[in-house]
């Protein structure tokens, strides 16, 4: 069984985007960018990822210097290679250019002691949409409330 530990996530994603599908990737990383990861050095929060050269890449995404690493440390916002099948990054690539989408980072995890990371293939949402969504989501929770207290 897989273990799971969630290390950096992107909420605002779910709030600017409608995640449209999701995918698994793994990420090339150096020595020092996996101990500051377990370390909990990492955030998505900027981050983005886009098709070049047949490779997937994500940009923006920010892993902190690890203490210890002295002068063999990275660059915290270098460009990092996803790890993809060449069909699906084709794939990806082919609806980001039809259907003006963009590809976001969702959550950073470890998943047997690896650094997984999950792209959601997303639409940009406009204001009233956000808005739309917040009520929904306020009215969903109304309903919870009421029936749990009804119940009683």
């Amino acid at each position: 069984m897989a273990e799971f530990k969630q290390v950096a996530a992107n909420r605002k994603a779910f709030h600017d985007y409608e995640i449209v599908e999701k995918i698994e990737a793994g990420i090339s990383l150096l020595g020092t960018e996996i101990k500051s990861i377990r370390a909990g050095g990492a955030s998505i929060r900027e981050a983005y990822a886009r098709p070049q050269n047949g490779e997937m890449w994500l940009y923006g995404a920010h892993i902190a210097p690890y203490g210890a690493g002295g002068y063999v440390n990275h660059e915290p916002t270098r460009p990092r290679r996803l790890l993809l099948h060449r069909a699906q990054i084709r794939e990806w690539a082919a609806a980001m250019a039809e259907k003006g989408l963009t590809i976001v980072p969702l959550t950073m995890y470890l998943k047997d002691g690896r650094v997984k990371i999950e792209l959601g293939l997303a639409r940009g949402r406009k204001q009233y949409d956000k808005r739309q969504a917040i009520a929904r989501r306020e009215a969903d929770r109304d309903m919870q409330r009421a029936l749990r207290h009804s119940v009683r």
